[in-house]
């Protein structure tokens, strides 16, 4: 006996309860010429949210650069990022986010966002090789935020390891600001062969359509709806809206996936993420201009009486759908059987544009596929902004006026070497399978970016993950642009080619007006530094509503970069050498220690200025510093980024536990030269009988240098004082966020 179906009174009070506006529910009866039935509705809620239909954020999403030479897919069209690499081989990349998941279920929150992009990646017919990911959390004091990191980890841990693809970079930052809300964004790196990828799509009138993979429960049910709204107090009771992963399941999935493709029976095929069977079916309708007839009650469930809404709405994880030339079901079938996941037909394509649902020869749904999706018919908002209030407070800010100088520099270096923000991150990525595969080049060979050796190549894949938001929050348009200037400089520090990114954009509330100002600025900043270094964007996540109840996280645009390196043997690393080497910095320092972890964490100075940046003269130093390993001029090149010049440098001696002497510059504030975070910098070693052949080549092309000291001994000496050994610093670096776990 078939269970009844339950279909409530529909109403604006109704459609409000699943996030729709008054004027959507009645776009909604325009488009129908009806009261939309509530399995209608609940179609017409997930899809038309704003994770799903990027309604508040397509109008500028549009202005970023989405074409390049490299591109064999403009963003958008697939469901991941595509880059020809050469060789005949392309790169699929892409990153995303799970950030309310996380916040009320760290485990399965984590866990799930990884299993989702990397199905992004195989989808398409690439093999997942790399994973990257980007945290945030609140204060590492509070013992939510421990929880937290900690559950998130090994989510991260158990699910990456499981399915057997290695987690080769990220970062983690800590700042109240993510307290309630934090941030996880994952990437996931995969190759395919050119031509050999498979598209979102369906064709063919009578082809049958499948569900394959694992069973569907009610996990994840309004997930999309979820990431849609603002983080209350009651987060923790939705529970239910977290998804939960199989990484097991996962991996059978992506080899009968792979081998199914080879057939040649494969019409389309899309991963179910956000929105399950109702994303998939629709969006792989409108792309190829195709209805569907789907029967719910076809679909494999692993819990009883589910309803019409449920089933299609349910994000249970590992499973996809797929469009197969009619005629050609038994080779599809027997691929899955032999991989022991469900293969069950709930489907077929048909003509026109409507995706109609049945429940037991009832129809509970019928919706025109095009009025739901990206680009379709669903709404597109220009929200109002205005500029930040608070950046009244950060222009009064006055370096001279406002910040004595440290009474002990040697405490201030102690204690930035050891703040969560600097410090190693050992506690999180020891818990990482980063040699699965065996490619990672750069798990031995430590540098500014990770390293992908190419099966039969000598070419390489270079990514980073980078975004510093406290810069984008003091200065959305500078702090955008810094975010992909810093990846690119990681790729360039480490001998590689930028080529291509991809974002997670991070924001609060669109409704909020000065939210909206920073994601406004920001992605044009982003867009013009991708503009310089010839970076497109492949595609990616917007994800909105992280905040809590009293105010917004730092706007956190995270870029995924990839970059090229032709001959993985010579990549250049950020550890200095030997004894005896110079160092130089390669940029010019500046009186400013703006937004740095040296003005926040010492000096108590929440808001100031983004620190100095000049996208000209950013592009000229990754230039040089390009021709430099390219020249094979330097031993080593590091970056600064957080903490400055002292923490560049003790980064690039703790590897092989040398020690140094520096001179600070005598024309800024010693403070501002060790510690300051301008942009456009990077800390360079050479061999001694290099260095009239090094400064007579930055001469000519007219780049700032200075030579600022030696590689020598155990000890750190600056300007003549002796700040302690270099194994008291790795201590210190090495343990400082272990030991809140002890």
């Amino acid at each position: 006996m078939s269970t009844p179906i339950q279909q409530p009174q529909v109403n604006e009070e109704i459609a409000k309860s699943l996030g729709l506006l008054p004027e959507e529910y009645q776009k909604i009866q325009d488009i129908l010429g009806r009261i939309p039935t509530f399995t209608e509705l609940s179609v017409y809620s997930v899809m038309w949210s704003e994770h799903c239909s990027y309604k508040n954020s397509i109008k500028y999403l549009k202005k970023l650069p989405r074409k390049g030479k490299a591109l064999l897919v403009e963003a958008g069209e697939e469901n991941a990022g595509l880059v020809d690499i050469g060789d005949g081989w392309a790169c699929a990349f892409k990153i995303e986010s799970h950030n309310h998941p996380s916040a009320v279920e760290p485990f399965q929150g984590a866990a799930t966002g990884v299993g989702g992009i990397s199905r992004d990646i195989f989808t398409m017919g690439a093999r997942p090789i790399a994973s990257l990911n980007s945290l945030r959390f609140g204060n590492l004091d509070n013992k939510r935020t421990q929880h937290l990191l900690k559950g998130v980890v090994k989510g991260i841990s158990h699910y990456g390891n499981c399915f057997g693809v290695p987690t080769v970079a990220g970062e983690v930052y800590f700042d109240d600001c993510y307290q309630v809300n934090p941030l996880v964004n994952a990437m996931s790196v995969g190759i395919v062969k050119v031509g050999e990828t498979i598209s979102a799509t369906s064709a063919g009138v009578g082809n049958p359509i499948y569900i394959v993979g694992a069973s569907t429960g009610k996990d994840g049910i309004h997930g999309a709806t979820f990431a849609s709204e603002d983080l209350g107090e009651d987060a923790e009771d939705k529970i239910p809206s977290v998804q939960v992963g199989d990484p097991f399941t996962e991996k059978l999935l992506l080899e009968a996936t792979l081998e199914v493709i080879k057939t040649g029976a494969v019409v389309g095929m899309q991963d179910m993420g956000a929105a399950g069977i109702t994303c998939s079916t629709n969006e792989m309708s409108a792309k190829g201009e195709h209805g569907m007839k789907i029967w719910l009650d076809k679909v494999p469930t692993r819990q009883k009486n589910m309803q019409p809404f449920e089933i299609l709405l349910s994000e249970s994880q590992e499973r996809m759908l797929i469009v197969v030339q009619k005629g050609k079901e038994k080779e599809v079938e027997a691929v899955f059987e032999k991989w022991d996941l469900h293969c069950a037909i709930i489907g077929e394509v048909t003509a026109g544009n409507l995706v109609q649902y049945y429940m037991h020869d009832t129809i509970v749904a019928e919706v025109p596929a095009d009025t739901l999706v990206l680009g379709g018919g669903a709404p597109v908002y220009e929200r109002s902004y205005k500029q930040p209030s608070y950046h009244a407070k950060r222009d009064e800010f006055i370096l001279d006026d406002k910040v004595p100088f440290p009474k002990s520099y040697i405490d201030v270096a102690k204690m930035l070497v050891q703040h969560p923000n600097i410090a190693s991150k050992r506690f999180v990525y020891k818990q990482y399978d980063s040699m699965v595969g065996i490619n990672n080049v750069s798990t031995n060979r430590p540098s500014d970016a990770a390293v992908i050796r190419l099966k039969d190549s000598k070419k390489g894949l270079v990514v980073t993950v980078d975004c510093n938001s406290r810069y984008v929050h003091a200065d959305a348009y500078k702090g955008g642009a810094i975010a992909v200037s810093e990846a690119a400089r990681n790729i360039v520090c480490t001998g590689a080619k930028p080529v291509a990114i991809t974002n997670c954009l991070n924001f609060g509330n669109p409704y909020d007006e000065e939210v909206y100002w920073n994601f406004v600025h920001a992605l044009q900043g982003m867009g013009d530094a991708c503009m310089q270094f010839d970076t497109p964007v492949t595609g990616g996540n917007v994800s909105f509503y992280n905040q809590s109840p009293n105010r917004a996280v730092n706007p956190t645009p995270t870029i995924g970069m990839l970059g090229i390196i032709e001959d993985v043997d010579n990549i250049m690393t950020l550890d200095f050498k030997q004894e005896g080497d110079l160092i130089y910095l390669i940029g010019e320092s500046k009186n400013d220690i703006g937004s740095s972890e040296y003005l926040v964490q010492y000096h108590k100075v929440e808001l100031s200025p983004a620190p100095y940046f000049d996208l000209q003269e950013e592009a000229k130093i990754q230039d040089a510093v390009a021709s430099l390993i390219d020249k094979k001029l330097i031993q080593s090149a590091h970056d600064l980024s957080e903490g400055g010049l002292f923490i560049a440098v003790l980064e690039s001696a703790m590897t092989r536990n040398f020690g140094f002497e520096i001179n600070t510059c005598s024309t800024i504030r010693k403070d501002a030269c060790l510690f300051g975070e301008g942009q456009s910098r990077v800390v360079v070693s050479i061999r001694a009988n290099e260095k009239e052949n090094f400064e007579s080549r930055l001469k000519s092309n007219n780049i700032p240098n200075q030579l600022i000291g030696t590689v020598k001994g155990n000890n750190i000496i600056v300007d003549g004082e002796n700040y302690g050994t270099i194994a008291e610093y790795k201590e210190l670096y090495d343990t400082a966020i272990e030991k809140y776990f002890v």
